[in-house]
């Protein structure tokens, strides 16, 4: 398997018939692991504790002065070569709430620019690789023209490192772009501004094996591979609403509300999960195959004894934060559907009017929803909302000059303390793949070793690796 194809269709086979399969976690990597086990025959119990599907890309509502609009807690995109994203898209028959961009196109701003902000391009052409970037990278205005010859040669170099080998790992991404000439605003303005958002770290921060990944993945791998998609619905609606239906369709029983406490192995080697009930109850649930699609420390807490050689290796995959402000406005304060930011505090702005239903809202008016997307976001994370607000709106004047005299209808905060995995050197070592040394027990999630970051790519394609494996095993490969 490379890392920028996927095939996720369980191929022709044997069926293993009368089996069942039980999913702990509801996010995109059990919700996978349910349909692609449901699809094989098996059957199979999801069970969720929240009270809904999606994990930590999911919607809610909030009732504002414009109305009561659909929030995404977090701005969540997806690139061309995330096949395994756009498999689950389709399974679920949510794709065209999430088209891509017919071709790649991210405006970026910079707000310190000599004669105030001057606005960049990164677009690619239907040249192929590496020539689709090289009319971009020519004329970004935001790099000297020294420094674009640099980061030139700097990507060809990377295009030709090896992801998967090992050494990679514990190479610190910063360090690798010094040796190779990169300025503090090379890095700035194109390397950290592409990282940040795809790594939830800076290049300091970042394995030089995940970030050849990324880079390699998404600009060297062919023309389109980094065109940009995003969901135009609520992301409850993909995710929850979608999801839960092909579920249902596929047989998967769904437990919504129901948080397992332990997982033991029965004498006839089946697996048995306890599940928090009424008081004085604990209900119990059985299945040949188990699936913990859960995060690290939950995934540690429910392991067996002997499951892994060193599950405390779980514990040492630390976390990364992500901060999302979401400003409405009493009117029309930017044009474009998204644009990044340098030489700001703001990195990410999108237009979420639409996909929120602020237009439709009876007090909207012309009021338009900017969603601010914060990745790594360690400084702000637990700032208060005052503060934050003094911090960033006055950046968003800086940025966007008709917000100046615009009156500021919401403004609130969405923060997910522990949104990714952090992607540090040598984390590639502690990442578990996908079987355990115990029979019939499967783990998923981002931050299991799929190759891939902290992504909703990365969380499909360990559902999918997970399902492999118990199918495999069951002989159903």
């Amino acid at each position: 398997m490379t890392h920028s194809t996927l095939d996720p269709a369980p191929p022709a086979g044997p069926r293993p018939a009368g089996r069942s399969a039980l999913v702990i976690g509801g996010g995109l990597a059990g919700t996978t692991a349910a349909l692609a086990l449901a699809d094989a025959g098996l059957r199979v119990t999801l069970v969720e504790g929240r009270p809904r599907l999606g994990g930590l890309a999911f919607s809610f509502h909030r009732s504002s002065p414009a109305g009561v609009l659909s929030v995404d807690n977090g701005q969540h995109v997806y690139l061309r070569c995330c096949t395994a994203y756009q498999w689950f898209l389709e399974r679920v028959g949510a794709a065209r709430l999430a088209p891509l961009q017919g071709r790649l196109d991210v405006p970026v701003l910079d707000a310190r620019g000599r004669a105030g902000r001057r606005l960049g391009r990164l677009r690619r052409t239907a040249l192929p690789v590496p020539l689709h970037l090289s009319a971009s990278l020519a004329t970004y205005p935001h790099l000297s023209l020294a420094e674009r010859a640099r980061v030139g040669r700097a990507a060809l170099a990377l295009g030709r490192l090896d992801p998967e080998d090992p050494a990679l790992d514990g190479v610190d991404f910063a360090g690798w772009l010094r040796r190779h000439g990169q300025s503090p605003r090379a890095v700035e303005a194109l390397w950290d501004l592409v990282g940040v958002a795809t790594l939830n770290a800076t290049a300091t921060d970042v394995s030089l094996g995940l970030a050849a990944m990324v880079f390699k993945t998404g600009l060297l791998s062919r023309p389109g591979a980094a065109d940009i998609g995003w969901a135009r619905a609520p992301l409850g609606e993909l995710h929850h609403t979608h999801a839960h239906r092909a579920l249902d369709a596929a047989g998967v029983r769904t437990d919504l509300r129901t948080r397992v406490t332990a997982v033991t192995r029965t004498p006839e080697g089946r697996w048995r999960a306890a599940t928090a009930g009424r008081p004085g109850e604990e209900p119990q649930v059985q299945a040949d195959v188990l699936v913990l699609a859960v995060p690290q420390r939950e995934a540690h807490a429910l392991l067996p004894d002997g499951a892994l050689e060193d599950p405390g290796r779980l514990l040492r995959i630390g976390t990364a934060p992500i901060l999302n402000l979401h400003v409405i406005y009493d009117r029309t304060v930017l044009r474009r559907p998204f644009f990044a930011a340098i030489g700001s505090p703001v990195q990410w702005v999108f237009d979420r009017t639409d996909a929120s239903g602020l237009r439709d809202a009876p007090g909207a008016g012309d009021s338009q929803y900017l969603a601010v997307s914060q990745s790594a976001a360690y400084d702000d994370i637990d700032r208060p909302v005052a503060e934050l607000r003094a911090r960033y709106l006055p950046e968003l004047e800086r940025l966007l000059p008709v917000a100046r005299g615009a009156r500021v209808r919401d403004f609130f905060v969405t923060r997910e303390r522990t949104a990714t995995f952090a992607p540090v050197p040598g984390v590639g070592l502690l990442r578990p793949s996908a079987p355990t040394d115990a029979p019939g027990l499967y783990l998923a999630g981002a931050w299991t070793a799929t190759g891939w970051p902290a992504t909703m790519e990365g969380a499909v394609r360990s559902g999918l690796s997970a399902a492999r494996a118990a199918l495999t095993d069951l002989g159903g490969f």
